[in-house]
């Protein structure tokens, strides 16, 4: 399936008071994909215009579970995705996943890099939604230098320009490899600047190694409770800091390493989808879990149904009115 079989179509309004702003919006810059190509070599100020007109994300929003797309994977090369090595590398069907991932009631953000966050801006995707920039994207796979992640997409100051809500780092610790320190003190200093400026700072922390000269993340919950803590105790405040894990064992041992809100991420979709559901819904009923943030399983589902999947996992977070409604 290619996105010209897959018409690109805007967002469906956000419930309730998002939904005036939703009908007042101005009409999106970019119709299609191709559209996006003429704007960029035309009148790439369009791109600053489009994210001024975004209809911004109610922060009131954050007292809730949430449920946030990422695809922020190909700007660090890793493009695989059920079982197809390049299943990410087609930046237009990429796109046409996103947009109607996006679309689907209850899908509260999106996680990306600039090339991606502006496509969808362009195309008027992300009105009303979190959005979140990839900051370090230097770590590529299978590289000598894979660890060293190096800080190459966002910074602070070009998140707050482009008026997202937030950004992520990805921190791999591994005690053996020296690019470690350099990631260490990069993802401390974009939680300090992230915070300064009063936006959030979604930190990834895993455990790795390197087996036969390849980096595996530690996927246990001894590993991760390490790393939780080193990541929590990054800058100078974590007032804005939050967590993105794995589902590991035993994940009421490892969630009770932090107070952090915590979103669970989905990985590259090992095991069937009945497992990973079980697994996020089972997880999901820990409190300091506020949310799934999922990428190539909702994108590239087994059976290609994307709105299916993003609808199941969906269904999975609990918005009931029990949640607490203390905003951060």
């Amino acid at each position: 399936m290619t996105a010209n079989s897959r018409p690109v179509r805007p967002c469906a309004p956000v419930p309730g008071t998002q939904a005036v702003a939703a009908a007042r919006r101005p009409a999106p810059l970019a119709s299609s994909v191709d559209e996006i190509t003429r704007l960029r070599a035309s009148a790439p100020d369009a791109i600053r215009l489009a994210c001024a007109q975004r209809t911004p994300f109610d922060s009131a929003r954050l007292a809730s579970p949430l449920f946030v797309l990422a695809a922020d994977h190909p700007a660090r090369g890793a493009v695989a995705a059920g079982g197809d090595p390049t299943a990410m590398g087609d930046r237009h069907e990429l796109l046409a996943r996103c947009v109607e991932a996006l679309a689907r009631p209850g899908v509260d953000g999106f996680l990306g890099t600039a090339d991606l966050v502006e496509d969808l801006m362009l195309l008027g995707a992300l009105d009303g939604k979190l959005v979140l920039g990839s900051m370090n994207r230097g770590g590529l796979p299978g590289a000598s230098f894979e660890l060293d992640d190096r800080f190459t997409g966002y910074d602070a100051p070009g998140i707050a320009a482009a008026g997202l809500d937030g950004g992520k780092v990805l921190l791999r610790i591994d005690p053996e490899d020296p690019g470690t320190a350099d990631t260490l003190a990069g993802c401390s200093h974009a939680v300090h600047t992230l915070a300064a400026r009063r936006l959030l700072a979604l930190v990834e922390p895993f455990r790795t190694h390197r087996v036969a000269g390849r980096v595996v993340n530690i996927l246990e919950p001894d590993a991760q409770i390490y790393v939780n803590n080193i990541a929590q105790g990054l800058g100078s405040t974590s007032a804005y800091t939050w967590l993105k894990v794995p589902v590991v064992d035993e994940m009421e041992r490892m969630m009770a390493s932090t107070t952090l809100p915590t979103l669970l991420l989905g990985g590259e979709g090992t095991g069937g989808p009945d497992e990973r559901y079980a697994a996020w819904q089972k997880a999901l009923r820990i409190p300091q879990v506020r949310g799934l943030i999922l990428g190539r399983t909702m994108l590239f589902p087994d059976d290609g149904d994307v709105a299916a999947a993003v609808d199941t996992a969906v269904s999975l977070v609990d918005r009931s009115p029990s949640t607490p409604e203390t905003a951060r």
